[in-house]
């Protein structure tokens, strides 16, 4: 579990969510279900996000409220080294 900031942030492109939501979006096979909005909010509209909650489910994911419980789930991205 992560958010599209902090994929953007571990690919070295921070402040580039929107370009991890694209590219989820047009490459196939990717984990999309598996990025959510800061704070663990499901950002897909009507039947998307219907899919993603019940794929998180299915993969044993809580929730608190309509939010993903980051606390238990988030993925924490090594720190980049300084050079």
């Amino acid at each position: 579990m992560s958010s599209y900031g902090a994929v953007a942030r571990a690919a070295g492109w921070a402040g580039a969510a929107r370009q991890v939501v694209r590219v989820l979006q047009q490459v196939p096979g990717l984990p999309w279900h598996r990025v959510v909005g800061s704070g663990g909010a499901i950002k897909l509209p009507g039947e998307q996000a219907a899919e993603q909650r019940f794929r998180l489910r299915m993969e044993g994911v809580t929730f608190r409220g309509a939010r993903v419980n980051m606390t238990l789930h988030e993925h924490k991205y090594p720190r980049a080294r300084q050079g």
